[in-house]
């Protein structure tokens, strides 16, 4: 319990920092919000892999340790991606969503493993990265549609100080669709691989989903490259494919596994 209470408090300590930071040097800023953050991701990781060492069959995977993960996957990038100086304020979500995931986590207990290979392994894995990448480019979507909406109705707010213009935030957004695209492809494709009767029983619904999001992503990265698709446009596309995506893997996994109690 103590190694959650002190990655909670470096996430939010983060977070403060980076709040105050709003409409003040951005380095100044950086240097403070920074070394907390990276301990709070390096804590949470280590209670993960604490957890895995004791449970009997690999790493708990289930739906509460699969949260934490996908949390820690954003809290993780949003270090990389700020430490090229780009949009520190997506750790005013990131951080404090990876502090409440990581509770909720503890609280309601670890769950054995099904004992999965390393095929089966690799594809929650790259899932997990995928889901991690493509919340990412949620977030920056909601934030081009705060930044847009906020700038056509002249509301010049202090927190606008924090987002790179338009322009670049928008570069950022495809860029890491783009990632998210990849890892999502790489999702599938060892699904069909490596996965028992992955395209019936079960797992229909979940696979019909998926493909729909991967369809969409998909869509939305030609129309970009085609026909030059942005703004409005861009958000809508973005968030709908994430939906389509939550209700994929964390929407099954809930019903079959909260619901119906089935492991």
């Amino acid at each position: 319990m103590t190694v959650i209470l002190i990655a909670v408090a470096l996430y939010l300590f983060a977070t403060g920092l980076l709040v105050r930071s709003v409409g003040r040097d951005p380095g100044e800023g950086m240097r403070l919000w920074l070394w907390p953050a990276l301990g709070g991701v390096l804590l949470q990781g280590a209670y993960h892999l604490l957890v895995a060492w004791r449970t009997p069959g690999g790493p708990d995977m289930h739906f509460f340790a699969a949260l934490s993960l996908v949390s820690l996957g954003m809290a993780v990038m949003t270090l990389l991606v700020a430490i090229q100086g780009r949009m520190a304020a997506l750790g005013v979500v990131a951080f404090p969503l990876a502090a409440l995931l990581l509770v909720v986590y503890h609280l309601y207990g670890h769950r054995a493993s099904s004992g999965l290979d390393w095929r089966l392994q690799l594809h929650a894995w790259l899932a997990l990265l995928a889901y991690a990448a493509l919340a990412i480019a949620a977030l920056l979507a909601l934030m081009l549609w705060a930044q847009e909406r906020a700038l056509r109705r002249r509301e010049f707010h202090l927190w606008l100080r924090a987002l790179p213009p338009l322009t670049e935030l928008e570069d950022l957004l495809f860029r890491t669709i783009t990632v998210g695209f990849i890892l999502l492809t790489a999702t599938l494709l060892t699904g069909v691989l490596f996965v028992e009767n992955f395209l019936v029983q079960k797992l229909t619904h979940k696979t019909v989903l998926s493909v729909l999001s991967w369809l969409t992503f998909g869509a939305l990265l030609v129309g970009r490259w085609r026909y030059g698709w942005r703004g409005a446009k861009a958000v809508h596309w973005t968030l709908t494919a994430m939906a389509l995506l939550l209700l994929a893997f964390f929407g099954s996994k809930f019903v079959y596994e909260m619901v119906l109690r089935r492991g």
